[in-house]
């Protein structure tokens, strides 16, 4: 169980976040008082800080600095400061992700995973438990009762991407972004074609609706 530490002063965010943490799994840490928070951040043992920038005592730009002169621990900082320059600043001190509040919970969970997995060099796993039918990332297929359907690359990423947002919409652009990496490589068409693909090989195997269209926003996986 890996231990994430939440630097956050307003008292109902932090107990929120920290009851989502736990109940996804985490161990969570949550100091109240900031007066020596570098100090109980090195002593903490926690694998992971949830770090906000406006924080009694010293900023949280101080602590992203002061933190990575003696520790690799991963950072995420977590804030009301939206501008490209917050982000920059942070990103330039060490953190290794930005996420703005208010936050959608499940893309935050997301980040998390992600941060975690590239710090720790976790294997991946094998297959993904998607409700009544599974992924297998090592076969690149898809198995549903006694059918198993073969996915391209970009059909397995599709999946991939909008089973680790499941019950959120993920948009046109943030798919395309996820499927090859740089922003250079769009193409709208060609997304289009492995979407409706997808759906064929899903339906051909029993599997109706797993992937809903929403008009003007994305897709989501139910």
């Amino acid at each position: 169980m890996k231990k994430i530490m939440v630097i956050e002063d307003h008292k109902k965010i932090r107990d929120e976040l920290c009851k989502f943490l736990i109940q996804n799994g985490y161990e969570c840490l949550a100091p109240e008082n900031f007066a020596n928070i570098i100090e109980l951040i090195l002593s903490s043992a926690a694998q992971l800080i949830l770090l906000d920038i406006n924080l009694p005592v010293y900023d949280g730009y101080h602590i992203c600095r002061e933190i990575r002169k003696v520790s690799e621990v991963p950072i995420i900082v977590v804030t009301s400061r939206d501008t490209e320059i917050d982000e920059l600043l942070a990103i330039n001190l060490g953190a290794d992700d930005f996420v703005t509040k208010p936050y959608n919970t499940q893309i935050l969970l997301a980040r998390i995973a992600t941060v975690l997995k590239r710090a720790y060099h976790e294997a991946p796993p094998e297959k993904l438990l998607c409700g009544n039918f599974t992924v297998n990332l090592a076969k690149s297929s898809l198995e549903y009762r006694n059918m198993t359907a073969e996915l391209t690359k970009n059909e397995l990423k599709i999946l991939t991407c909008l089973y680790e947002k499941k019950g959120v919409i993920v948009s046109r652009d943030e798919l395309m972004r996820y499927l090859w990496d740089s922003e250079l490589f769009i193409d709208d068409n060609t997304l289009t074609v492995n979407m409706t693909r997808l759906r064929r090989k899903l339906e051909e195997t029993g599997l109706m609706n797993v992937i809903e269209t929403r008009r003007g926003q994305g897709y989501i996986m139910l």
